[in-house]
């Protein structure tokens, strides 16, 4: 994608804010899910099988997540040397890593077949990190 795509997509008056409404709503679905994964896990919700649960809210918010990763890549790559030399969108990133590790840890321990304390801590971490990830999203716009 050369600079005539990103041309074309910063001057458009709808591609770009289509992109960023795409990417919200891959985020929404994102957090959504993983926040009523997060109240089970808390014991929210004990009627519901908390593998069936995470089986949906997983889905959900991989699709999410796809959604988030395709629509913010085609945004970045519009203005790349921007988004790289700004330090929102750089923390950003190194809060998504952090975000992966640690799905990583809460997943390869088996902690929703524990649920216990180490789990519920391992879920507001996720929250909370990506809770960062919306505030230096919004961040990027003014740094």
């Amino acid at each position: 994608m050369g600079a005539d795509f990103s041309s074309r997509l910063l001057s458009s008056t709808w591609a770009y804010p289509a992109l960023e409404v795409l990417h919200l709503v891959g985020v929404a679905l994102l957090l959504g899910n993983l926040v009523l994964l997060e109240m089970r896990v808390f014991g929210w919700g004990r009627a519901l099988p908390a593998h069936e649960l995470a089986r949906l809210a997983l889905t959900l918010a991989a699709a999410g997540f796809g959604l988030a990763v395709l629509s913010g890549g085609l945004m970045f790559a519009a203005q790349p040397a921007e988004l790289i030399a700004n330090r929102a969108f750089t923390f950003k990133m190194l809060l998504l890593l952090a975000a992966a590790c640690n799905a990583a840890w809460f997943h390869g321990r088996g902690s929703l077949d524990k649920l216990d304390a180490l789990a519920r801590a391992q879920m507001v971490l996720s929250t909370l990190i990506w809770l960062a990830v919306l505030a230096c999203g919004r961040w990027i716009a003014y740094l």
